[in-house]
């Protein structure tokens, strides 16, 4: 079974992809500060920094893509930072779910958004068990959902399913994660 969290090392476990100059895929997850900052910069959920650091650790496979700002544009010649991610949460034998899927806006279009879906999906691919067909999902915002077409998923009504999500118990007064859908905000809760 793969590690819980694979430590970050500056290859991808699975692929070669062709990236652009000065960026480079990483197995592991980002550190939490990077980790928190890349989620709220990309337009996704802000949370705590102890629910980063149990997400890391609970992560069954992630990885990220680092930029190193060139040479000369930077009196630092070894300044990078984190411009992508993305993580697998699983049980390691049936359940594959993508999460965290996200891209600095101003490095978004340049294909990083598919390198990190091909190279978490090839890690599934390398990892499962050699019988049976893995249930691969993940929650799309909007915004990712071509990305998602284009590396193969499908919504989940086309194959009988309907994706859901707890809002909380109602009937006590409760208040899940997620809006019940009655304040006009469909997207509420992001991913």
């Amino acid at each position: 079974m793969p590690p819980t969290a694979a430590p970050t090392t500056a290859a991808a476990c699975c692929l070669s992809p062709q990236l652009p100059p000065n960026y480079t895929l990483n197995v592991g997850m980002p550190p939490v500060p990077a980790y928190r900052n890349l989620r709220v910069a990309a337009g996704l959920t802000s949370i705590t920094e102890p629910q980063a650091s149990r997400a890391i650790s609970g992560t069954w496979y992630g990885c990220h893509i680092r930029y190193a700002v060139p040479p000369h544009q930077s009196s630092n010649p070894t300044v990078d930072q984190v411009v992508g991610m993305g993580r697998i949460i699983s049980d390691g034998g049936w359940y594959f779910h993508i999460a965290d899927m996200a891209v600095l806006p101003e490095h978004q279009r340049q294909g990083l958004g598919v390198a990190i879906m091909q190279e978490l999906l090839a890690y599934i691919e390398q990892n499962k068990p050699s019988e049976g067909v893995p249930n691969i999902n993940l929650m799309a915002d909007p915004p990712g959902i071509s990305l998602y077409k284009k590396t193969g998923f499908v919504y989940s009504s086309n194959v009988g399913e309907h994706g859901m999500v707890w809002v909380g118990d109602s009937r006590n007064g409760g208040q899940g994660f997620a809006s019940d859908g009655n304040d006009g905000n469909k997207w509420d809760g992001g991913s």
